[in-house]
């Protein structure tokens, strides 16, 4: 295939990439763990990026960007100091340094909500990236696109960030990520046989809360607090046995330890603070409980807004009965519905 640069004539790359759920172990991938252990698993929706490649002489602006879940569509110029309305597509588009001979309109879109604690933040920069790094020779590894991914938010926009969102979004599928020096990390992935698959698929449930999930200043809290008491804090270990018993009851088939997990997870959550698992998602554990569900997991860090996973038991009416019941409880509570993810990062041109 000839190089995109030497083509004069129009070229588009699309990418996607996976969100992730029932992160068991979340907190452990982060600076002040140093070292960690975590359990996730990619889902569909996925983050979508399409890029459209002009030459230089055909158009006024050289990148154009389309933020289409807001509806912004502006010019973005890296060479400028200063981020505007999209400070992580910006970074992400400067840290990719596009070449200089053609022009570029690229489109970012997530069926995910903003702030949903789905890692959909590190889908889009995994995405983009992806997407961007096929304007050169060679190709990033899902490795190198997720560490860039986590860089751009650390070093470029000086956010806090574990590294496991970017990992699972690069790779798919169920991993175990074992985190030795923060940020460096080796990925487990996890293959089950279809049956165990399909019945993972079908009994996994994600419910989003109606309302972005903030950091606030209970997370600041608990950060301090973490990182005063060092790796081996024992709220850090239990949070890293949780990733381990999701591992092996997954690998097991069995179902209802995997729900324990989650359970003992989103407890070990509460321990760090009892604001990181919001009244919302004790009203959802509740009629989840009443369902028949087997296990739950509060998305992410925990806090005000995101969402939970619930893992449903055998009945696939008792599921949808209960998904009805939790969006009947409040008009900001909706289902949205996963497919597991075979894949990661995937990009192609036409």
């Amino acid at each position: 295939m000839n190089s995109i640069r030497t083509q004069n004539k129009f070229k588009v790359i699309n990418s996607v990439a996976p969100i992730r759920i029932c992160d068991n172990g979340g907190w452990t991938d982060t600076w002040f763990a140093g070292h960690g252990k975590v359990f996730n698993i990619g889902v569909y929706p996925y983050v979508e990026t399409q890029i459209e490649i002009f030459p230089l002489s055909s158009k006024k602006d050289r990148i154009t960007l389309f933020a289409e879940n807001y509806g912004d569509q502006y010019i973005v110029k890296p060479e400028v100091s200063g981020w505007g309305k999209h400070p992580l597509l910006e970074a992400a588009i400067e840290y990719m340094k596009i070449p200089k001979d053609i022009a570029l309109r690229i489109s970012i879109f997530s069926e995910a909500p903003a702030g949903c604690s789905t890692g959909t933040s590190a889908a889009v920069s995994v995405a983009l990236i992806g997407a961007l790094d096929c304007l050169s020779a060679g190709r990033m590894t899902p490795h190198e696109v997720s560490y860039a991914a986590h860089k751009i938010e650390t070093d470029l926009l000086h956010l806090q960030s574990g590294i496991q969102d970017q990992l699972c979004s690069a790779y798919g599928g169920i991993n175990f990520i074992e985190m030795y020096n923060y940020p460096y990390a080796t990925v487990s992935q996890i293959y089950i046989p279809n049956s165990i698959w399909w019945e993972l698929e079908r009994r996994l449930v994600l419910i989003f809360m109606g309302k972005s999930h903030s950091s606030s200043a209970v997370h600041e809290k608990v950060i301090s607090e973490l990182e005063d008491e060092g790796p081996d804090n024992p709220k850090l270990e239990r949070l890293r046995k949780t990733a381990e018993l999701a591992r092996d009851a997954i690998y097991a088939g069995d179902f209802n330890s995997f729900g324990k997990s989650m359970i003992e997870n989103t407890e070990a959550q509460t321990e760090l603070n009892s604001s990181l698992v919001s009244k919302s998602s004790l009203e959802i554990i509740e009629i989840a409980k009443k369902c028949g569900a087997i296990g739950w997991k509060v998305n992410g860090a925990g806090g005000e807004g995101g969402s939970i996973t619930i893992l449903c038991g055998e009945k696939s009416s008792y599921k949808r009965g209960m998904i009805s019941e939790i969006e009947k409880a409040s008009q900001l509570y909706k289902n949205i519905p996963v497919y597991l993810s075979r894949f990661g990062l995937r990009t192609w041109e036409i």
